[in-house]
């Protein structure tokens, strides 16, 4: 880059206040500050972006090769399924049952219940009524009746 040292940047200092003079030298120095402060966040915001790019490229790369292991795996695994699966109709041409003509079996399906009043008897009473956890149904016409003001005579 440019090798600005002390010397030169007052011998541009004093040029600067000859050439545009002391009045319009502050308004031109802001002028200047920020056009190089533009300069330095476009020239950040670039070296951000080339650095992103590289990053994904080597993420793409990194995830090439992952696939790729991923597909050697894939693709012994296949192989030695293939070698087993021929070893066992080897061993049914000899006389034995290959696991093949045995039908798996598999246990029935139970739906997991739940268990609803077992869980509302576990919780004590104290904590029910602590809580205002209703213990008992009301019927319509019992909660109408609980709720009815009393007349007053």
């Amino acid at each position: 880059m440019l090798d600005l040292g002390i010397e030169k940047m007052a011998l541009i200092g004093v040029v600067a206040l000859i050439v545009i003079g002391p009045e319009k030298l502050p308004r031109v120095a802001r002028t200047v500050g920020t056009l190089l402060g533009k300069a330095q966040r476009y020239v950040n915001d670039v070296k951000a972006e080339v650095n992103r790019s590289m990053e994904l490229d080597e993420l793409r790369k990194m995830k090439g090769t992952v696939e790729d292991a991923a597909r050697d795996v894939e693709h012994s695994i296949h192989s030695e399924a293939t070698a087993l699966e021929k070893s066992f109709k080897d061993t049914d041409e000899t006389g034995y049952t290959a696991l093949s003509d045995v039908a798996p079996v598999f246990p029935e399906y139970k739906h997991p219940r739940k268990n609803w009043r077992l869980k509302q008897g576990a919780t004590p009473q104290w904590y029910k009524s602590r809580n205002g956890v209703r213990t008992k149904a009301l019927s319509g016409a019992a909660r109408v009746a609980r709720f009815r003001p009393h007349k007053i005579n």
